[in-house]
């Protein structure tokens, strides 16, 4: 019997899997290697940070090699500053044929006092597609939201992608030019 996630499309339809069998939380001490000009934690690294843990959440819930096909969104919400431990959390919102949307929240909190509150200093949403030895997409495991805040994330992840490809297609569109009738 294959694993959860794992099934060749030989198997038939593949088991619907809930966004906590995916779901990871990893952390780090920044240093001044990552700071910018300003003396803050370059944004750049924090996007990298996000990028490692949506795609071992991808890889988790699709049972193999995924690679990132889009940063739908990033948004920086507070400076992260050298000696911060910053941590992300990442699980699945949405799941498609071969695709998914992969939602990481950052956080940071000073390494030096355990009492402060760690403060959510950025959100990102990043679409993942789950790949054959080859390069090609394969099937993914469809998504079973559990909870009121994942049938929330799920719908959420619905709306971002219908924009992401309403926008391609207007782009599209408006390179090809107008139409000779």
């Amino acid at each position: 019997m294959a694993e959860p996630g794992n099934a060749s499309p030989s198997d038939g339809p593949l088991e619907p899997l809930p966004p906590s069998y995916a779901r990871v939380a990893l952390g780090q001490v920044v240093t001044v290697r990552e700071a910018n000009l300003l003396g803050n934690i370059h944004g750049g690294e924090i996007v990298k940070l996000a990028d490692s843990a949506a795609g071992v959440v991808a890889q988790r819930h699709s049972g193999g090699p995924a690679v990132t096909a889009a940063l739908d969104e990033m948004t920086f919400l507070e400076p992260v500053h050298v000696g911060d431990i910053v941590r992300t959390y990442a699980q699945v919102n949405w799941a498609g044929r071969s695709s998914m949307e992969i939602g990481v929240r950052i956080e940071a909190q000073p390494w030096d006092d355990p009492t402060v509150t760690s403060l959510h200093v950025a959100s990102a949403y990043f679409v993942f597609v789950a790949i054959t030895p080859e390069g090609g997409s394969r099937p993914v495991p469809p998504l079973r939201a559990e909870t009121p805040d994942e049938v929330r994330r799920q719908r959420e992840a619905g709306i971002r992608r219908a924009h992401r490809l309403a926008r391609r297609e207007e782009i599209e569109s408006g390179r090809r030019g107008p139409r000779d009738t």
